[in-house]
């Protein structure tokens, strides 16, 4: 019998947390074999299957990884940048894949996870979606052949409660958009706010952010010419593309080397 892929969830408590529980439930490739919450979760110590389902399943939730690593293939981590950074050690020492989907690192929280993908295979992704990994290919090729006298500006709309902003997604078209340009990025950004009376700079990539309601999360690249403009936006209506995209790249991660990945890896574009 082929053996299934054992996957762990950190924050399992979160939106994508229970997202995952319930389509790692439906597959019959892959196994759910541990998960965790923060020390102080009300979840912690409990049951998993009877705090969801009101039926148990054996699955303790842990506040420790370590407890429940040694039974783990791939951590999926939707959590908070410094979660994310402070339990990326340990899955590399463990020899074991991370999937993360969380957003909102700073440089020096990068530089950890560039470290850690030395000795594990990470897959690591603004977004986990087919729809914006095709719209940033698009952004960047769109680029490449329009000059700077189209200006590009990047939208998010998220939920009231995001804490990133801009969103994850937002940078990672923002660097779609400055290699097809063939700039950098952080050479290049305009994080433009309501009250600044400068004009734009020829050549910028704007970044604006919209925060309210429960906006899954909605994403425009514009590029702004004289007399016309380009609008691509990619809807998202349902989380599950999130979680379907998560396990799609935890399944790919089986036997790969170790290194960090992106979603253009897993989705072959």
């Amino acid at each position: 019998m082929k053996k299934k892929l054992r996957i762990g969830i950190l924050g399992i408590s979160g939106r994508m947390g229970r997202m995952l529980f319930e389509m790692v439930n439906e597959r019959n490739d892959i196994v759910l074999s541990g998960v965790t919450e923060r020390k102080d979760h009300e979840w912690v110590g409990k049951d998993l299957g009877e705090l969801i389902e009101g039926k148990k399943n054996k699955i303790i939730v842990s506040s420790n990884l370590i407890d429940i690593i040694s039974d783990i293939d791939v951590v999926i981590d939707f959590t908070s940048p410094q979660n994310t950074i402070e339990t990326s050690e340990l899955i590399a020492q463990a020899r074991i894949a991370h999937v993360i989907g969380t957003t909102g690192f700073n440089a020096r929280q990068i530089k950890k996870i560039n470290l850690a993908s030395r000795h594990a295979t990470i897959v690591k992704a603004g977004n986990m979606s087919l729809g914006i990994n095709l719209i940033a290919q698009i952004t960047e090729k769109i680029s490449s052949i329009l000059n700077d006298e189209f200006d590009i500006e990047i939208l998010d709309y998220h939920h009231n409660q995001k804490l990133d902003s801009p969103s994850g997604t937002s940078i990672m078209l923002g660097e779609s958009a400055a290699k097809g340009r063939k700039v950098k990025l952080d050479k290049v950004s305009d994080f433009r706010t309501y009250n600044s009376l400068s004009k734009r700079k020829k050549g910028d990539i704007g970044f604006t952010s919209i925060r309210g309601g429960d906006i899954i999360g909605e994403h425009e690249v514009i590029f702004a010419g004289l007399g016309e403009r380009i609008v691509i936006r990619h809807i998202a209506s349902n989380r599950l593309i999130f979680a379907r995209g998560a396990i799609k790249a935890a399944l790919w991660c089986k036997d790969k080397k170790a290194g960090l990945y992106d979603m253009d890896d897993v989705l072959k574009l």
